[in-house]
């Protein structure tokens, strides 16, 4: 496997970015993450999505660590300062799972608050259905745990087919396209600090083909027995969505549907806020997460 790490300086002098970077070493690759606050404090861990990095979070990790709370956000393998594998064949949902949760476990949080979005909570909730021990509460914001059924929104049809096939992969101007925000040109560029390469966007590339879109997916029947466990989850399951993304609307109810420990919730829905909402609405978003932690 050829493994990719992107030049330290890439990461010099972002904007709304001073945060020392942390690493932990899983199945030969080097993890980043963002580990801020008291360190024998709650930890809220926060998984971002495609194509993005833990730079998403950097409006809510002050505010959390503020709060009293350890705010975690780790870059997802291909992503960000972590690893990145450079053949877009060596990236599975299989493997990002079994990744994630090596990490989890090389970090060693426990009490975990999920705040996970996009393939974060692709991710991130497969990770808390296999070590449910380690987490006492989630929250799943414009995310999903799909089994293929239902309808694909023409959106992310559309999406899947241009990761796959377009010959220019812009980072920055994605991110910018998923919010409702007009983003500076200088947190445009550091969405793209990441990639000084066209190999270096491997992961990004392959996660929207990877989504689980027909029951016969490969990850489909790991997929159904997470939602067995979330079908029995009685810690607290709140949801926070947007109302302006065409790929997850509506995609938060089927959890306040089935999730127990979703009854009774004060689930959010964030106002003029697009797919990334961390980027519109990241201090909404942080307020909403500390509420829900403190109401217990």
């Amino acid at each position: 496997m050829e493994i990719l790490r992107t030049p330290d300086e890439r990461f010099a002098g972002l904007p709304g970015w001073p945060f020392a970077p942390r690493y932990a070493e899983v199945d030969g690759l080097r993890i980043h993450y963002v580990d801020e606050g008291p360190p024998d404090a709650p930890p809220v861990l926060m998984l971002h999505g495609e194509p993005s990095w833990s730079y998403l979070y950097r409006k809510m990790i002050p505010r959390l660590a503020g709060a009293g709370f350890r705010a975690v956000a780790p870059d997802l393998v291909g992503f960000g300062r972590s690893d990145k594998p450079a053949d877009v064949e060596e990236h599975s949902y299989a493997r990002h799972v079994d990744w994630m949760t090596e990490w989890l476990e090389a970090v060693d949080l426990r009490g975990v608050t999920l705040v996970c979005q996009d393939w974060g909570a692709l991710i991130g909730l497969r990770v808390a259905a296999e070590s449910p021990d380690r987490f006492a509460r989630v929250v799943v914001a414009n995310g999903a745990l799909p089994t293929g059924e239902g309808r694909i929104p023409l959106a992310f049809r559309a999406w899947q087919a241009f990761a796959r096939w377009s010959p220019y992969f812009p980072i920055g101007r994605i991110v910018q396209a998923g919010s409702r925000t007009k983003l500076p040109r200088d947190v445009v560029a550091a969405y793209d600090a990441p990639f000084p390469e066209a190999k270096y966007k491997a992961g990004a590339r392959a996660f929207p083909p990877l989504v689980p879109t027909s029951p016969d997916d490969p990850a489909v029947p790991d997929n159904l027995r997470a939602w067995e466990v979330l079908d029995g989850w009685r810690k607290p399951f709140l949801t926070a969505f947007s109302d302006g993304d065409p790929i997850t609307r509506g995609l938060d109810r089927p959890f306040r549907a089935r999730v127990p420990g979703a009854a009774r919730q004060p689930h959010a829905t964030l106002r003029g806020a697009g797919h990334f909402l961390q980027e519109d609405r990241g201090e909404e978003l942080a307020r909403v997460v500390i509420d829900f932690i403190r109401r217990g």
